[in-house]
């Protein structure tokens, strides 16, 4: 395997004073040894290239010929190496003599931690953040995953789902990772091995690891359980941490893991620092695999993108470079599979397509077309990448940089991502307000509907209307105003009440909740209607029993609030009803019949319609009883009164549907700001 960029290629030496022939050597890293002979001849050569990179060009302390060379201690103090390779100094003439020279050279690197020997821990000295920052910072985290974790995207419309998933990878993206990271920002750099379907992913890392930790074969999708591979001093990073630390640990893969489950094994063959994740395929056709594959790439602190050279320019491969551009992911690309007849064709092409697409600069490897033994590529085939992973070990300033920059990329992607949600669900409050103003214009029409056949007249019809004239042409009307004689009779006259006005008034209450219980449920039906307009959700919303048509109780409610209204008018006839003077010495009357005649009258007041069934008959009769101003006083009171009723009636109807959108869990308007509130807190902590 050859690298085909310069910046790769040269590194096949590395400078002794970082101590990464020591690491290379011990990892078994082949042709280390001999690149690190070479490295006077290079001009820029190892991790000293490697750091030259990421510092922008400039030349970093110690690594001149003229300059001193610092480290830094544990206890903080500074040594200084006044010798350099050109002086002439005692013990160092000769590199194969033991001198004392080289004594404090090996004790200087003992301290810095620059022997393969030590653990991860000791070797990575990075300055912690200061108190503020760092409590600031962990604060405003944990602020934005509480809002984050609360929300729940009820109706489905458009972009829910994909508000949902979102949600769920941001919140397993900061339990994974960015809070385990800041906390821990020494931990060994965890590398994810990502790529399409049989682009050779479980065979690479059983290259790396030279031994077969993870399944290969024809079959796909092979890879169901990430496989994370890691150095034996690593081991209790992963085994214990909170990297990953809601995945259950698996030993060995297992035939039948559950979901959540990550297989961890340990080889000497990978250098310390550095741990290398293989994934389920991105373009699995297990929908769970391609879940897990997302997530284990918002975990990673590197990207290794392993495509092959029949399928480098499929799309899903580019979805994913795309996304690791997007997140600000660190990133290395492994052209495999690659023929060598035409491995200048296929890789010229490649790197266009990388430059057009502004990732010409990535590192990148090329595995040439090789035999696969034992799950295994031929061992010189990752040569390069071997070397490239040791510098990421022994180099802890590189890979610190890179765990840095893809943690910022991070953290950076929430600057949009949390926003999103944001917007999403005030689409969800907006659409649930559309959702109950079609509630409310449905049952305000309804409402509407019944004062208008309160007016005119359209009561005074079949049974009611054939009641009225039976009282009226009976004679009855005109006894029940003489029923209340002065004398000794008048006690008993008033117990006489004719079965023709019980029988009006029966009629009159059931036309009466007719009216008020066929307006609601066309008010439901109206109701369903818009819902089922609206795309989606509102489907969802009306399977909720009973939504189309009004409920069991409103026949029983409403039968007893007209009852209640009769009652309430015959009260106001008692009390406000003044008989006037000149027809009070002539006539008496009968309080409940009179109140039964002002409801004819009202019931058909001004109507044309009811003039001609008889509807003029009470009104003149009660306009002469009682008197204009009067009448016009209960007509008034009776009117607010039969309202406010079937108001209270509705208010229970529509109850129901503002039940079904609670019920969808649709959050109100402050949701969506404490999530721009918290979007912001954690710049401020940046």
């Amino acid at each position: 395997m050859v690298s085909d960029k310069t910046g790769v290629s040269d590194t096949t030496g590395v400078s002794d004073k970082t101590g990464a022939s020591e690491a290379s050597a011990s990892s078994g890293t082949t042709g280390a040894s001999e690149a690190s002979a070479s490295s006077d001849t290079a001009p820029a050569s190892g991790v000293g290239a490697a750091s030259e990179a990421v510092s922008g060009g400039e030349e970093p302390p110690g690594s001149g010929p003229d300059s001193d060379e610092i480290v830094i201690l544990d206890d903080g103090e500074s040594v200084q190496d006044e010798a350099d390779q050109g002086e002439t100094g005692e013990g160092e003439a000769d590199q194969g003599e033991t001198g004392e020279g080289d004594a404090d050279r090996e004790d200087v690197e003992d301290e810095v931690g620059g022997e393969a020997g030590e653990t991860s821990g000791d070797r990575v000295r990075e300055l912690p953040l200061p108190d503020a920052v760092s409590e600031a910072l962990t604060n405003a985290l944990a602020a934005l995953r509480d809002s984050v974790t609360g929300l729940h995207f009820g109706l489905d419309l458009p972009g829910a789902e994909e508000a949902r998933r979102a949600q769920s990878e941001i919140l397993a993206q900061l339990d994974d990772y960015v809070i385990p990271r800041i906390h821990m920002s020494t931990a060994p750099a965890l590398v994810v091995v990502a790529g399409s379907t049989g682009a050779g992913k479980s065979t690479l890392l059983n290259t790396l690891a030279n031994a077969k930790v993870s399944a290969t074969g024809v079959r796909r999708p092979t890879t169901g359980t990430p496989v994370l591979a890691c150095h034996p001093e690593d081991y209790e990073w992963f085994a214990e941490g909170d990297l990953l630390g809601s995945l259950r640990r698996w030993e060995a893969p297992a035939p039948k893991a559950e979901p959540g489950s990550l297989v961890l094994v340990s080889t000497e063959r990978l250098p310390t620092g550095v741990a290398l994740l293989d994934t389920p395929d991105i373009d699995s056709v297990v929908e769970e695999h391609h879940e897990i594959a997302h997530r284990m790439l918002d975990a990673a602190d590197l990207w290794i993108f392993v495509t092959t050279a029949a399928r480098y320019a499929d799309a899903p491969a580019w979805r994913l470079l795309r996304l690791a551009k997007e997140r600000g992911a660190k990133l290395a690309i492994v052209l495999s599979r690659v023929p060598t007849k035409s491995r200048d064709v296929i890789t010229k092409h490649f790197v266009r397509m990388l430059t057009e697409y502004g990732l010409g600069e990535v590192d990148r490897f090329v595995i040439n077309e090789s035999k696969v033994t034992d799950g295994m590529l031929p061992d010189h085939e990752v040569t390069e990448l071997r070397l490239w992973l040791t510098e990421l070990s022994v180099d802890d300033q590189r890979r610190a940089q890179a765990v840095q920059a893809t943690l910022s990329g991070a953290l950076d992607s929430f600057r949009t991502r949390i926003p999103a949600l944001a917007r999403q669900l005030e689409v969800q409050v907006t659409f649930r307000s559309e959702l109950r103003g079609d509630v409310d214009t449905a049952y305000a029409n309804a409402l509407t509907e019944i004062e208008e056949a309160t007016r005119n007249g359209s009561l005074l019809h079949g049974e009611v209307l054939a009641r009225w004239q039976d009282f009226a042409g009976s004679g009855d009307l005109m006894r029940t105003l003489h029923l209340r004689r002065p004398g000794r009779f008048a006690g008993k006259a008033s117990q006489q009440a004719p079965e023709r006005l019980s029988a009006l008034k029966s009629a009159l209450r059931a036309g009466l909740e007719s009216v008020i219980v066929s307006a609601a449920q066309r008010a439901a039906e109206e109701t369903v209607s818009r819902w089922l307009h609206r795309s989606g959700a509102g489907e969802a919303l009306i399977e909720t029993a009973g939504l189309g048509r009004v409920s069991d109780e409103l026949s029983r409610r409403t039968s007893r609030a007209v009852g209640g209204w009769q009652d309430h008018i015959i009260e106001l006839i008692r009390t406000e009803g003044v008989t006037k003077r000149a027809v009070a010495r002539l006539v008496s009357f009968d309080v409940e019949s009179l109140a039964l005649i002002f409801v004819i009258g009202l019931l058909g007041y001004g109507s044309a319609e009811a003039e001609g069934t008889g509807g003029g008959l009470p009104q003149r009769l009660v306009h002469a009883l009682l008197g204009a101003e009067s009448l016009r006083t209960i007509g008034a009171k009776a009117r607010s009164d039969l309202r406010a009723r079937i108001a209270t009636l509705f208010d229970d109807e529509t109850s129901r549907y503002v039940q079904a959108l609670d019920g969808a869990g649709i959050p109100d308007e402050s949701v969506a700001t404490r999530l721009y509130q918290a979007t912001y807190n954690l710049e401020v902590a940046r």
